[in-house]
C-alpha cells in the first residue's frame, strides 16, 4: 500500500509540476517595469498557491486511505494525522495503529521528498522572475556585488612616491 500512496503521489506531483511549469512558460516578459513587477508577482504567487494545491492533494489522499481503512474514527482525525506527518512535524497526539504505522512513517519520507522538489522548483521560479528584472536593466540589485577593481599605482622613478594611475 506504501509503494502505490508514494508511486501515486509522486504522479500527481510530477503532473502539478508540469502544468505549473506550462503555465509559467506562458509568461513574457514585458517593457514596462511596473506591470513586469505585478506579472511576476502573479506567476510567483501562482507557484506558491499550485505548489500548496498540490501537497493538499497528495496530503488528502493519504488521509482519504487512512479513513477508508478505517484506521481514524473521522475524516479530520485522518486528514490531521496525513498533514502533520507529511510535514515531518508528528505531533503524536493522534496516531495509526501499529500494524499500519510504517506507511505513516513513508509519508512522512515521502513529504519529506516532494516539499523538497516542490522547493527547488519554487527557487528556479522566483530566480528566473528576478533575471527577467534583471535583463530589463530596472530590477534588483545582482545578487553578488560586482567585484572590487585593484588601483594600479606607478612608481616613478624620479619622485621618491607612488602616483594612482
Amino acid at each position: 500500500m506504501a509503494s502505490i500512496m508514494v508511486g501515486l503521489s509522486v504522479i500527481v506531483h510530477f503532473a502539478g509540476l508540469s502544468v505549473l511549469l506550462a503555465l509559467v512558460r506562458r509568461h513574457r516578459r514585458g517593457t514596462d517595469r511596473v506591470l513586469t513587477f505585478i506579472a511576476n508577482g502573479a506567476v510567483i504567487a501562482g507557484a506558491a498557491l499550485g505548489l500548496f494545491a498540490l501537497h493538499g492533494i497528495e496530503i488528502w489522499g493519504y488521509a482519504l486511505l487512512y479513513r477508508t481503512m478505517g484506521w481514524f474514527a473521522t475524516f479530520e482525525q485522518a486528514l490531521y494525522f496525513s498533514t502533520s506527518t507529511y510535514a515531518t512535524i508528528g505531533y503524536g497526539d493522534v496516531v495509526l495503529l501499529v500494524s499500519s504505522r510504517l506507511l505513516g512513517a513513508i509519508e512522512g519520507v515521502n513529504g519529506v521528498i516532494l516539499l523538497g522538489w516542490s522547493t527547488a522548483f519554487f527557487f528556479t521560479i522566483v530566480h528566473r522572475m528576478t533575471s527577467i528584472e534583471r535583463d530589463l536593466g530596472r530590477g534588483p540589485a545582482p545578487l553578488q556585488p560586482d567585484p572590487v577593481q585593484p588601483q594600479c599605482v606607478r612608481h616613478d622613478d624620479d619622485n621618491d612616491g607612488a602616483k594612482p594611475r
